[in-house]
């Protein structure tokens, strides 16, 4: 589904490669059909903290935005912001049950994980999953909404964490879901400096 409402220029995404906020927020905003300019800086050379990148942003954060001159970090604001400005009502619904839902997907899935923790609770985790996306095509239901997009963002990757998604088919075929919806981008690989 595109988006009627268009920003006037192109979105500036400031992210670095290597984070999976930031893709989530590329995946988003290539899902809603909107121009995008990506500004890459390097998490490992600190240069997501210089004053130019990006301005108005005094955490360092990535990834940010600035859609025509409004700056915004952190990824479950940007994803809030994106679907309520661009989504048209379908990315987050409104009803007070559903928005609920969400807001606890983007927390538990926006937990940062150390790999040996990861490893530990993804099977709880998944076996939490797998049943509910053996049910529903996607997280709330019949169709794809920002839970979706910030939970691919990392259950995509659970692989290269040597963590085997073989158990848990409802769980690939609703991987399989997201990146065949149209607009869909793989996550672009950055080479580490």
């Amino acid at each position: 589904m595109t988006s009627l409402a268009k920003p006037v220029r192109p979105i500036r995404l400031y992210r670095s490669g290597l984070s999976g906020h930031a893709y989530s927020i590329e995946l988003f905003l290539s899902l809603l059909f909107l121009p995008l300019e990506v500004i890459d800086g390097g998490l490992a050379n600190g240069q997501q903290r210089t004053p130019e990148y990006p301005p108005k942003n005094p955490s360092g954060q990535v990834p940010a935005i600035d859609d025509s001159g409004f700056v915004l970090h952190d990824s479950n604001a940007i994803v809030a912001y994106l679907a309520r400005t661009y989504g048209e009502g379908h990315w987050m619904p409104t009803d007070t049950a559903s928005e609920a839902k969400i807001q606890h997907w983007l927390t538990v899935l926006g937990l940062s994980l150390d790999h040996v923790r990861t490893k530990a609770i993804s099977k709880t985790l998944f076996d939490v999953l797998e049943p509910r996306f053996a049910a529903c095509d996607f997280a709330l239901g019949g169709q794809a909404t920002v839970a979706d997009v910030a939970a691919y963002t990392y259950v995509a990757h659970v692989p290269e964490g040597d963590i085997d998604m073989a158990p848990y088919p409802a769980i690939r075929g609703w991987l399989t879901r997201i990146e065949t919806l149209p607009g869909f981008v793989p996550i672009q690989k950055q080479e580490q400096s």
